[in-house]
């Protein structure tokens, strides 16, 4: 009889339990083992997915800028900096102007940093600060950049312009046709404003709305303003006092052209008009090709060698066109059905498309061989010299930029935009 307090002696576990035991926890050993490596398999499908959906994709390199390389990442947020918000049709269309900024950016702080010129970060926090913008490298690059650019221009081109340069004080106004300026040219010689046949009657937006006073430039400057140099070249090689006679500028557009209409047929069901059109500079020009065809020359030879619309290649076959498609003037002569089929319109002006060529008159007011340089005169120089250094950065063969993105690799980075 076991006394009060004594523990009762363990029994010996016999050999078929201890066995039965081990093999439980094999299989335990094993079930476990067993669960991990299908979580660590699970895992790394994830992994290798992830890595070669999402890692790999967003960091290999798509643009490289001498020893300076740009990953996907990069050119997402960038593309996202410069067209976030857009539609996608917007953001296809600027995927490639991105990628020429981001090379023009790296190559503008790479040259600036070989002239000494930098910028704080401590101005690129304030920046961002005072434009609400998130302090990341990408937009740290931006905002950097468009403060650099800033600092070129007004620091360090501010000495490579002079501070005096010859300069014309003109008026100019732009005209469509060479009679057309004759007989301005006329009126002027009559007596009549120059500023008000100008403003009335110039086909330059600059001279209309400053009703042909362009005030003093640098010929460099003049150019600029109007987008031609023709009416500078004949100023600065003028005397002062002098009004031209009409100057032949071929180069230059203007939003005004002159259509001849012929209607080939006609669908009473859907309104359509099957046409051919030629597209001409003046309205004289027009009447001078209608002449020809009236005398029996042929459409599509006359529309290949004077149209300027993108027909001409195929006669001025415009095709089958619906109303609206064109210019109100247009349609008025097109779908009018006391317009016989067959017949050549009278010239249609239309102020909706923009050809080229036309005629300047200039009257040189003053010249000055050393007038000083201040004003907007400065700002445009300066912004020259700094384009025309930007410019020397790409032609620079030492420099070395290249893009290594294909075109679903757009529409990729494109969608993660749109998606974020």
């Amino acid at each position: 009889m076991t006394k009060k307090g004594q523990e009762k002696p363990k029994r010996a576990a016999t050999k078929r339990e201890i066995s039965r035991w081990q093999q439980q926890r094999r299989r335990q050993r094993l079930f476990f083992g067993l669960g991990v490596f299908i979580i660590v398999a699970a895992l790394a499908t994830v992994g290798a997915g992830w890595y070669t959906t999402e890692y790999r994709p967003l960091h290999q390199t798509v643009i490289k800028v001498n020893d300076v390389s740009f990953n996907m990442d990069y050119y997402i947020n960038m593309l996202k900096y410069y067209g976030g918000g857009q539609s996608f049709d917007y953001l296809y269309s600027m995927a490639d102007g991105v990628v020429q900024i981001i090379e023009q950016n790296e190559l503008v702080r790479q040259g600036a940093e070989a002239l000494g010129i930098l910028v704080s970060d401590a101005d690129v926090d304030a920046e961002l600060e005072k434009r609400g913008l998130p302090a990341n490298i990408y937009y740290r690059d931006a905002v950097g950049t468009d403060l650099l650019v800033t600092k070129l221009r007004d620091q360090y081109f501010e000495y490579q312009v002079p501070s005096s340069a010859a300069q014309v004080h003109s008026l100019v106004m732009f005209l469509e046709s060479e009679s057309q300026a004759l007989e301005v040219r006329a009126g002027l010689e009559a007596g009549e404003d120059f500023g008000t046949l100008a403003g009335e009657l110039s086909l330059d937006g600059v001279s209309k709305a400053q009703k042909g006073d362009l005030d003093w430039r640098p010929e460099d400057v003049l150019a600029g303003l109007l987008q031609t140099s023709v009416p500078g070249e004949y100023a600065f090689s003028s005397e002062a006092g002098m009004l031209s006679p009409p100057v032949y500028d071929e180069a230059k557009t203007k939003s005004v052209g002159y259509w001849l209409i012929k209607v080939l047929e006609r669908k009473t069901d859907s309104g359509q008009a099957h046409i051919q059109g030629i597209l001409l500079g003046s309205e004289v020009e027009a009447q001078g090709v209608r002449a020809q065809l009236e005398a029996g020359g042929d459409f599509a030879a006359l529309a290949e060698e004077f149209s300027q619309h993108e027909s001409k290649g195929d006669g001025g076959n415009l095709g089958w066109v619906s109303p609206g498609t064109m210019s109100a003037s247009f349609d008025k002569v097109a779908f009018d059905s006391e317009v016989e089929v067959g017949t050549l319109s009278e010239p249609v002006r239309d102020d909706t498309l923009t050809t080229t060529g036309g005629y300047w008159l200039v009257k040189v007011l003053e010249k000055d061989d050393a007038r000083r340089v201040e004003g907007d005169n400065r700002s445009v120089l300066k912004s020259n010299a700094l384009n025309g250094w930007v410019s020397s950065l790409w032609d620079n063969p030492d420099n070395k930029v290249e893009s290594y993105l294909e075109n679903d690799q757009k529409a990729w980075a494109i969608a993660r935009v749109m998606g974020s």
